[in-house]
């Protein structure tokens, strides 16, 4: 799917309708197709706006938004994406692909890799076991 992002200048309440009508839980904040500036999550607005009883509908991304964020390139294995996220306490990751936006993760994709990826490497051990003691 195409990456969703939102602008630094646009209230934290048209970032939930967005996220809200895209069913996810991040957008990447973005001046400019490929100018990542920081991150807006649910955890962002549960721990900045609600908690704090801030208005969604005045309040601006860019004021609330985790910036520096951590993006990798397409050639990271799931496994160093899931210690960057345990190391940095992060459930988002952008993906580049030659310096431009390609995407976003979370940690239930990496979850996911990790296990198809295990799951493969079970069933290839036990065919080879099986084909040994045939």
């Amino acid at each position: 799917r195409n990456v969703i992002t939102i602008k630094p200048g646009q209230t934290v309440l048209h970032a939930l309708e967005k996220m809200a009508n895209d069913n996810i839980s991040a957008l990447i904040v973005t001046s400019t197709p490929n100018n990542i500036q920081g991150m807006f999550t649910e955890r962002d607005y549960a721990r900045r706006v609600a908690l704090q009883g801030k208005s969604s509908s005045t309040l601006l991304i860019g004021q609330v938004m985790t910036p520096n964020v951590i993006a990798i390139t397409q050639d990271i294995s799931p496994e160093e994406c899931m210690a960057l996220m345990i190391e940095h306490h992060i459930r988002h990751l952008p993906v580049l692909d030659n310096g431009k936006l390609a995407g976003l993760i979370s940690m239930g994709d990496v979850v996911k890799a990790v296990i198809s990826e295990q799951e493969f490497e079970i069933k290839q051990l036990n065919g080879y076991i099986t084909g040994l003691s045939a």
